[in-house]
């Protein structure tokens, strides 16, 4: 399901050097057949849900993730999820985490850009294989902010400012960062969630893999 958010390719292929087919297009019916759904996204949160609802996503996409499927939200794809965000103060996110995306303080540099450590605050199947503290790549001016604490998986320090850089609550996650420009370890990232979706994938730069399929939204 391609809504227009851009970036798509990147993580398409990011899952696929890891042995797994990742789908990208704009049809219900292929998110209906799929392992997994992904929700990457660049740009703005107003406009992002403006194109999901133009191109009648939104319900598909909610059915699937109440149903079960293994979800993962990538950057701006994280921030949809929550209620509204300081961006588009008029527009409603997905709500599928309470609580809602904040500016970051005037007191760093924004957007935040460049690689920074990702700091575990329990434990998860995705972080399989990837030391607590590995750094990540970010692209960001705006943090999610969960009203509850126990929808986060990992915080993240940028020059004294602590922000939520993943979450995951059931069979949804999402992430902050860009694991498709973090190397080796953001692959291991992508394989662990193909690996939750029952895909199965391979170790990164393995070059071996067990074809599997899922669908970039």
């Amino acid at each position: 399901m391609d809504y227009g958010s851009g970036n798509l390719r990147s993580v398409q292929k990011a899952f696929e050097h890891v042995g797994v087919e990742a789908i990208v297009g704009a049809d219900p019916g292929k998110m209906g057949e799929a392992a997994g759904l992904v929700l990457p996204g660049v740009g703005a949160f107003g406009a992002a849900m403006e194109q999901l609802e133009q191109r009648n996503l939104v319900g598909p996409l909610l059915e699937r993730i109440e149903a079960g499927v293994p979800f993962l939200g990538v950057c701006l794809g994280l921030q949809l999820l929550f209620e509204g965000s300081e961006e588009d103060p008029g527009a409603c996110g997905l709500g599928l985490v309470r609580g809602d995306v904040r500016a970051l303080p005037s007191t760093v540099k924004v957007p935040h850009i460049g690689w920074n450590q990702v700091d575990a605050c329990c434990s998860s199947d995705l972080l399989d294989g990837i030391p607590d503290g590995s750094a990540f790549y970010f692209v960001h001016g705006y943090a999610v902010v969960p009203r509850s604490p126990a929808a986060v998986l990992t915080m993240t320090d940028y020059n004294g400012v602590c922000f939520v850089s993943s979450i995951e609550v059931d069979n949804i996650a999402a992430v902050q960062f860009h694991p498709e420009k973090s190397s080796t370890l953001g692959l291991r990232f992508y394989r662990n969630f193909a690996r939750r979706a029952g895909l199965g994938g391979a170790e990164p730069g393995s070059g071996g893999a067990e074809p599997g399929s899922a669908v970039i939204s």
